[in-house]
């Protein structure tokens, strides 16, 4: 039995909501049977069929809250487990953005998967709850800095009414989230400010915003009954930029992680200055290796979304 060695210089990447397609990793599921077997277990979990979904669609109940974080769930730890069966390389480092937090648990060996499954599809269920219909929204700010965006916000925002940094993707790629009129109020004044683009992300569900903290106080139940254990890979988290052993620790951290931002260039550059220079995003799409393009343009990044991107992954630890 082959020993892991652990490249320290490696990070793997899991992507969240935003990644997920009808027909995602088709072309990986007819060469490698774990990706078939993963969503699978998941639908044991799940009482449906969460492959045909992905296979089949419809798009608008994928794209649905609580079904796209358990799909996107299966397909970064399906395409992980294709991964762990071609080399005993494992990277130094793990993160995840935003949902993709719970991949890395899962991959790192903190959470078993079908618990993170229970754990993500009832996140997506209270987060949905949260906002009534239509009070919340989410939009991309692109060419303010981090503070523009702080004060912009800031500005839009009233007593009864808030909007907040949601995502801190890159440089100058800022989501914010909140109460749907002051996002319209930050969406005008960031275009007066210089703003690139200010425009609406279509999305029901505020993330990463405090309108997301009833949901966490429930979530907080169901996390207290899963074990969590010390993941044997480093998992950099959304909400503070810092590993953890403690389970108590990574509970409390994704709880928080429902109505804070999501530190993700912060998240990049502490591993890059951690030695890190060769990230693999693992999962559908290439949304974290553009990021990254913006972030650490000196690092490479590869995807593993079907078998050719797996081969040039895999290039990376040879």
């Amino acid at each position: 039995m082959s020993t892991n060695l652990v490249d320290e210089g490696f990070a793997f990447l899991f992507p969240g909501q935003g990644s997920q397609s009808v027909g995602m990793l088709s072309k990986l599921a007819e060469v490698h049977t774990e990706v078939a077997s993963t969503f699978q277990a998941a639908s044991e979990v799940l009482g449906y069929d969460l492959w045909d979904l992905v296979r089949n669609g419809p798009e608008e109940r994928l794209n649905l809250t609580q079904c796209t974080q358990p799909a996107m769930l299966a397909a970064d730890v399906a395409a992980w487990r294709v991964w762990s069966k071609r080399t005993s390389v494992r990277p130094g480092w793990m993160a995840g953005h935003s949902l993709g937090e719970y991949a890395a648990l899962v991959c790192s060996g903190a959470l078993i998967f079908e618990d993170a499954v229970r754990l993500v599809a009832e996140r997506g269920r209270l987060m949905q709850e949260a906002v009534p219909p239509e009070t919340g929204a989410m939009a991309a700010i692109l060419g303010l800095n981090d503070t523009q965006v702080v004060e912009v916000c800031s500005r839009a925002s009233t007593e009864t009414e808030i909007v907040k940094p949601a995502n801190f993707n890159a440089p100058g790629q800022i989501v914010i989230a909140g109460h749907k009129v002051a996002v319209e109020r930050a969406v005008e004044l960031g275009k007066a400010e210089g703003a690139k683009r200010a425009v609406l992300l279509p999305v029901s569900v505020p993330s990463h915003c405090p309108l997301m903290r009833s949901a966490a106080e429930k979530f907080r139940e169901m996390l207290s009954g899963i074990a969590v254990k010390i993941p044997p890979i480093g998992v950099l988290h959304n909400v503070d930029v810092a590993s953890h052993s403690a389970p108590d620790v990574i509970r409390a951290v994704l709880e928080k992680q429902l109505y804070s931002p999501v530190r993700w260039t912060d998240s990049i550059l502490f591993m890059s200055q951690q030695g890190v220079s060769r990230f693999v995003e693992c999962g559908p799409g290439r949304v974290l290796t553009g990021l990254n393009k913006r972030i650490v343009p000196a690092c490479r990044t590869e995807a593993v979304f079907d078998p050719d991107s797996l081969i040039r992954a895999l290039e990376l630890v040879q």
